[in-house]
């Protein structure tokens, strides 16, 4: 298996991806092509006490980068020689098995939509990222791709993140629910009302294990695996998650920091506490994958560090190892019973 990695995207570029990619290819033997300036990639590696290229990692020269400034609809079109845009063409190409990049989100959403493109009769990409929960984690789709959504998106959104969450995390049968202020099937916006009974229709039918609606609340202590939303309130959802996670990390160090005595006790809960920040780290998962695009992306947080990127690397191997594009492919159908005719925009 090959992962092309973009090795100029992300805060911490050439270095994270650089060394994020070598990891990778020790740690999980795969295939690495790092794609960016030649020289800074080998500068990085140089400056790492890496002489030569590992066996199995290329360099892929690209001349430019996309910077976050720059217009994320057209700057993969206006950079064709950017590290993002041939990383892309790459993987269109069949170069690689699949793209990771900590770049411009933007920009990876709308180069991989045009680029690649997405699995015919998905109307839309949508990112799903798998936030912590009591249960062991759920995929949140979408968590800001698409921060408006007609009902069609949502239902092809459910049937999306439970093939995600059965195939890649390997949940049998998994608990979908929709994002809402409560239960009831008449809270919630007009989306959330129109959609709740298609929704039903398809468990009824045996496609999904539709559960009902699914508060906030009830979401982080694990009562889904799967939380369907439209990106602008998945947005809200991921965002408040992860300030709530750095508040509570924030928060107990200086608790425990007060007197003698609580960094006594700090030393003797240092097992837990640890186990806590891996639970609440960005960095365990890696990435966001970009479900509906008829190739593996994998999007990183733009602050990944190089452990960050092994593990962005590890969950594309997984994307590509479990076959989920193709099940999506081979259901497209089944969305259309329930979504409507399908249309291509």
């Amino acid at each position: 298996m090959k992962i092309i990695v973009d090795a100029m995207g992300g805060d911490n570029a050439p270095k994270a991806p650089v060394l994020g990619a070598i990891q990778a290819n020790k740690a999980y033997g795969v295939d690495i092509i790092l794609v960016g300036r030649g020289e800074e990639i080998l500068k990085t590696l140089a400056e790492n006490g890496i002489a030569d290229l590992p066996s199995g990692v290329e360099i892929a020269h690209a001349s430019e980068v996309v910077e976050m400034c720059d217009n994320p609809a057209t700057a993969f079109r206006e950079k064709k020689d950017s590290s993002l845009t041939e990383g892309l063409n790459l993987l269109k190409s069949g170069a690689g098995d699949a793209f990771v990049s900590a770049g411009s989100t933007g920009a990876l959403l709308a180069g991989a939509t045009l680029v690649v493109k997405r699995i015919k009769g998905i109307r839309r990409a949508a990112m799903a990222p798998v936030v912590p929960t009591g249960t062991g984690g759920a995929v949140l789709i979408d968590c800001g791709a698409n921060a408006e959504c007609p009902p069609e998106y949502l239902i092809q959104f459910a049937y999306m993140g439970s093939y995600y969450a059965e195939h890649v995390l390997g949940r049998p049968e998994p608990k979908v629910g929709l994002l809402n202020i409560g239960v009831e099937p008449s809270k919630g916006t007009s989306l959330q009302t129109t959609v709740y009974p298609m929704l039903q229709q398809a468990a009824a039918q045996g496609r999904i294990n539709f559960v009902g609606n699914v508060e906030a609340r009830e979401a982080v202590e694990g009562a889904v695996d799967v939380i369907v939303s439209d990106g602008y309130s998945g947005n809200i959802f991921l965002k408040t998650m992860e300030g709530t996670g750095l508040f509570m990390a924030r928060e107990l160090k200086k608790m425990f920091k007060k007197n003698l005595l609580t960094m006594l006790a700090a030393v003797l809960v240092s097992g837990g506490l640890k186990e806590f920040k891996r639970l609440m780290s960005a960095d365990e998962v890696g990435g966001t994958a970009l479900v509906g695009i008829s190739k593996p992306v994998i999007k990183a947080h733009g602050s990944s560090d190089a452990y960050a990127i092994q593990n962005a690397v590890r969950q594309a191997k997984q994307f590509v190892d479990s076959g989920i594009i193709e099940n999506i492919a081979e259901n497209i159908d089944q969305m259309r019973l329930d979504a409507g005719p399908a249309k291509e925009d």
